[in-house]
């Protein structure tokens, strides 16, 4: 409990706009994936603004964890909600994704223009092995989280095989390991799947809406108003469909792409990690959209700008109205745009209408975690998905002419050195990456790429 005293120390409400400075400034800065952006936000809104408390913020970070979309994401869409009702969620979730958004498709634009230049295929060359050691990475930061028991290992492999080997489907993938999940909390016993427990919380100085602070009256949670989020949260997906559809027809690349990454944003448990090899299946395999080469750089670019990673989606939409110009060759660029804007808008569309139909009943039923064993189990098979999308950029990669040929000695020694500074010494992604470019062009200039 907070002392009187505590109470009186706590900050002044923040104005609207204060915030909104601050959730641009954020979505400028968020660099580091998932993990670095949630532990910046604890650092800005718990610790140095003091603008929400400690448990409080981990109450909504688990909720957003349990949710299908990028999660950092999620959590500024609920922190600003928390502050500044409906408007300052939309805010603070549409600010968080701007800056990357503006940035990916200038760089997307760059990248169709000039990626056969010299310098940018060195530069490619070598943050590709690097991206190999990113996904490694991921699966391993999921894992230590999540895999503490035999069972849930045993869905990991199970999960990699049917990916991997037999190509079931990503989601009956989520739907198998959800129903591993149900029968396992229903039929075995506790210590067989048993979701990690939460560290106890530090103290710090009271917050404006603190752990003990009565909640907002828009936090409140009212049925009615949950239904009209929901409501209009379909009324602003199926308007554009139908507008797509009617207006260019349901083959159209346009309508093809908002409908699947419609799919791939609510498939996403895990993270943007989780999805990846969902959009690789599908803007790769299936469409043919873009090159297996183009979306490994299409994550190199994600993963060195700031914003979720998951605004790799921009890129895959930009390069794949750019191959197939829907406006015709003489509007390439504008049409390029729109793809992105519109894969931009049918991925984070659902994460807005998770937060701001269900944050309100969160935030009243604080212990109520039915779902708990199901999710923990999802986030098992992710790692397995993750692994087996691991394996094919290391196939591509390292292995370009199979497993029975050599590999790529300079991709192999890079992705190594990028193993080492993940693994080895903590560094970050940017700086990896960074460093992963400059050996690129080194090669490059010794003439061993390509080879």
């Amino acid at each position: 409990m907070v002392n009187a005293s505590a109470a009186d120390a706590s900050p002044a409400a923040p104005s609207l706009r204060e915030a909104l400075t601050f959730w641009l400034r954020l979505g400028c800065i968020s660099f580091g994936g998932p993990a670095g952006q949630i532990a910046l936000m604890h650092d800005e809104l718990v610790v140095r603004r003091r603008w929400i408390g400690e448990r409080r913020f981990l109450h909504a970070l688990n909720y957003c964890m349990m949710l299908p979309g990028p999660e950092a994401q999620q959590l500024a869409t609920y922190m600003g909600w928390l502050l500044h009702g409906v408007a300052g969620g939309i805010a603070a979730g549409a600010l968080f994704v701007l800056p990357s958004l503006v940035l990916l498709i200038g760089l997307s634009w760059a990248y169709a223009m000039f990626a056969d230049t010299s310098v940018v295929t060195g530069i490619f060359f070598g943050i590709k092995p690097a991206v190999t050691a990113l996904v490694l990475h991921a699966a391993w930061r999921l894992g230590k989280r999540t895999l503490r028991t035999r069972f849930l290992l045993l869905i990991v492999a199970g999960a990699f095989l049917a990916f991997h080997v037999v190509n079931v489907p990503f989601p009956a993938i989520i739907l198998a390991a959800a129903l591993c999940g149900m029968i396992a909390s229903r039929w075995l016993s506790n210590d067989s799947l048993e979701p990690s427990p939460h560290a106890p919380a530090a103290r710090y100085e009271a917050a404006f809406i603190d752990d003990d602070s009565p909640l907002p009256a828009h936090a409140r949670f009212q049925p009615v108003r949950s239904l009209v989020v929901v409501a209009v949260g379909i009324i602003a997906w199926c308007v554009p469909m139908a507008l797509l559809v009617l207006g260019v027809g349901w083959q159209h690349v346009y309508s093809e792409m908002s409908w699947f990454f419609t799919k791939a944003a609510l498939l996403t448990f895990g993270g943007a990690y989780a999805v990846l090899p969902y959009v690789h299946d599908g803007a790769v395999q299936h469409f043919g959209w873009i090159t297996p080469e183009q979306m490994m750089d299409g994550l190199a670019l994600g993963e060195s700008t700031p914003g979720p990673l998951i605004m790799v989606v921009a890129f895959v939409g930009f390069l794949g109205a750019w191959a197939a110009p829907p406006l015709g060759p003489e509007h390439v660029v504008a049409g390029s745009v729109i793809a992105a804007l519109l894969v931009t808008w049918f991925t984070f569309l659902p994460s807005f209408v998770f937060i701001l139909a269900g944050a309100p009943w969160v935030e009243t039923t604080r212990a109520n975690w039915r779902l708990a064993a199901p999710l923990t189990a999802i986030s098992a098979a992710v790692v397995g998905v993750i692994l087996s999308l691991a394996l094919v950029f290391a196939t591509r990669v390292l292995w370009p002419s199979g497993f029975s040929a050599n590999p790529d000695v300079p991709s192999l020694v890079i992705a190594l050195a990028a193993l080492i500074a993940l693994f080895r010494y903590g560094r970050g992604v940017v700086e990896t990456l960074a460093l992963a470019g400059c050996a690129g062009i080194a090669f490059h200039l010794l003439g061993r790429v390509g080879g």
